[in-house]
This record gives C-alpha cells, sequence and structure tokens, in this order.
C-alpha cells in the first residue's frame, strides 16, 4: 500500500468515528469524578485514610501529612462507568483498560501498605516488578495474537520501522509501561502536576486515536481526559486529596499501553516529554551522586528541585503543563506527518 493510500485511509477512517460520543464520554467521565468526589473524600477521612510523607521530601511537604489519598480510585471509577457503557469494547481498548487498571491495582496494594502500617514506603519493588512483567505479557499477547499488530518498532520521527524478534518485542513492552507508570509516579509530587499532565497527554492520544481510526481507543482516551480534569477540582493546590499509587500507576500504565496499541512508542518520548524529564531527573541525580557523591539538582524529581528555589507549587505546576503541552503538540503533529 502506498503512503498516499495509507494517509487516505486514515482520514477515512477518523470520518466514520462519531466524535460527538467520544465528546459525551469524557464529559460523563468528568462530572462523575466531580460528583462522587466530595462523598469519597468524606470517605476516606472518616477512615483515616491518609498520605504518609517522606522524611526526606521537601519540609514543606510535612504540613500534607494525613491527608486522604487513593483519590486514584474515584478517577478509574469516573473513567469506567462511560467507557464500559458508551465503547464497543473491543480488544484493543479492552487490553489498555486491562493494563491500566492492573497497574491501578499494584498502587492500592501499595497505598493500602502505607497507610496500614503508618509508613511512607509500600509494597516492595520486587513484587511491583513482577505483577508489571505479568502485565506487560498480557498486553503482548493480545497485541500480537489477537490484534494483530507486527513486532516492530515504528519510529514516527524518522519515519520506516525496525522488526525485532518477538521476545525483544515483549521486553521492548514491559520497558514502555514499566518506564510511562513509573515516571507518572515520580511526577506525582505536587498538587495538580502529574493530573494535569496526563489530561494533557491523553487529550493526544484522544486526537490521534481519532486520527486513526480507533473509535474505542478514543472513547478510553477521552474517559481518561475528563476523569483527570474532574480528579483536579479536588486535587488542585491546596489538594484536598491525593490520587495516591493508584492513581499515579495506573494512569502511567495507560499511557504506555495506549503508545503499545496505536504504535507509537518511540513516540511517547516526545508525546510525555515532561515525564521523561521526571525520570531522568533522577536518574541523573542518582548516577551522579554514586559517582561524585555531589547532587545535580537540589532535589529529585526535579519539580522539588524548583520548589526549593522558592518557586510556589502553582508556578510549577503551570509551567509544568505548559511544558507537557508543547511536548504532546509536537508529538501529534509528528504523528500526523508520519501517515
Amino acid at each position: 500500500m502506498t503512503v498516499g493510500a495509507d494517509v487516505l485511509g486514515a482520514l477515512s477512517s477518523a470520518e466514520l468515528i462519531d466524535r460527538g460520543e467520544i465528546l459525551i464520554a469524557g464529559m460523563c467521565a468528568m462530572l462523575i469524578t466531580i460528583f462522587l468526589g466530595p462523598k469519597f473524600i468524606e470517605y476516606l477521612r472518616v477512615k483515616e485514610f491518609g498520605q504518609q510523607i517522606r522524611e526526606d521530601g521537601p519540609q514543606e511537604h510535612h504540613v500534607k501529612a494525613g491527608t486522604p489519598t487513593m483519590g486514584g480510585l474515584i478517577l478509574f471509577l469516573g473513567m469506567a462507568v462511560p467507557y464500559l457503557i458508551l465503547s464497543d469494547r473491543d480488544t484493543e481498548s479492552l487490553a489498555v483498560f486491562g493494563v491500566a487498571v492492573g497497574c491501578a491495582g499494584i498502587g492500592f496494594a501499595d497505598d493500602l501498605i502505607k497507610i496500614t502500617k503508618r509508613r511512607s514506603l509500600g509494597l516492595s519493588a520486587r513484587y511491583k516488578l513482577l505483577a508489571q512483567i505479568a502485565l506487560a505479557v498480557g498486553l503482548f499477547y493480545v497485541a500480537t495474537e489477537v490484534a494483530d499488530l507486527e513486532t516492530a518498532i515504528q519510529s514516527r520521527i524518522f519515519g520506516g520501522e525496525l522488526d525485532i524478534p518477538a521476545v525483544a518485542y515483549a521486553v521492548f513492552i514491559f520497558l514502555v509501561i514499566a518506564g510511562s507508570s513509573n515516571a507518572v509516579n515520580l511526577t506525582d509530587g505536587l498538587d495538580g502536576l502529574a493530573a494535569g499532565s496526563c489530561a494533557i497527554v491523553f487529550l493526544a492520544f484522544t486526537a490521534i486515536t481519532i486520527t486513526s481510526g480507533q473509535e474505542s481507543l478514543a472513547i478510553l482516551s477521552a474517559c481518561f481526559v475528563g476523569a483527570s480534569v474532574g480528579f483536579l477540582w479536588f486535587n488542585s493546590h491546596p489538594a484536598s486529596f491525593f490520587m495516591g499509587d493508584t492513581g499515579s500507576l495506573g494512569l502511567g500504565g495507560a499511557i504506555g499501553a495506549l503508545a503499545v496499541m496505536t504504535q507509537t512508542e518511540l513516540l511517547l518520548i516526545i508525546l510525555g516529554g515532561i515525564f521523561v524529564i521526571e525520570a531522568l531527573s533522577v536518574a541523573i541525580q542518582v548516577i551522579f551522586f554514586k559517582m561524585t557523591r555531589r547532587r545535580v539538582f537540589l532535589m529529585a524529581p526535579i519539580h522539588h528541585h524548583f520548589e526549593l528555589k522558592a518557586w510556589s507549587e502553582t508556578k510549577i505546576m503551570l509551567r509544568f503543563w505548559i511544558v507537557a503541552a508543547v511536548c504532546a503538540g509536537i508529538g501529534y503533529t509528528l504523528f500526523q506527518n508520519s501517515l
């Protein structure tokens, strides 16, 4: 098939998508999250499901100790209801949904241990890793055996694709899922930062899936946008509750799975540029400190560096959102140009 035919095929599929249904799905997810938020916050307060703050974190964060956490539960409920009702629940979207819920389950176990043990450390890294491997293997099977995706890494920047062995592609999928979920988790350190950045990236994926004619994935992406925005209603500074690892790992897993099912894994480096920056700041800090016993940043992830530079949480959040929007816009432009 020629490049021209590919473009015409994508445009024809996009024209057949019911954009109104996608908009309704996103709005429903937002409204459900906003409507259920106050009751859920009150329930968390009654049960004393409060956030445990790391001792080595910024001193300003210690006033947030006890703020209700595990808000990711209400975010995922707000997303799941309209998706399950309005979408066709095809293989690709169910796979993404399953990975997202699975990663949220890992985060829930992590949050629950922190709350019950009254400590800032939850589920051990070993169990998190094993669970992420299982989810990656499941996604690999669905992508290659059910959805018939090729075991190839698509390059939307330079054009073409790289065919790799099935085992290597399975490892690659694991790296995408684990990398994206942990990167969003690292970003979730300021009020509204992770939820707003995720909403921007999910909005880009909504546009990508509409362009590529993947309607159920578009509805799912829109539901994540709506639920993230609805969550921001309560999570903006000063936050009434936090998403916890339930939300951050779940949202990150969804972003990684969407990249796999839209074959934009490499493009995710740009689409989710803000998460890459956050994760790289931690890697650079750790490696440089081990080599020189000195630090590059005042504190990592990098949003804490700016906190210690006396930037307000709101200023950091808004400027990071701007960076996220620019990265998502560039990523979507590159996706369109590759068709």
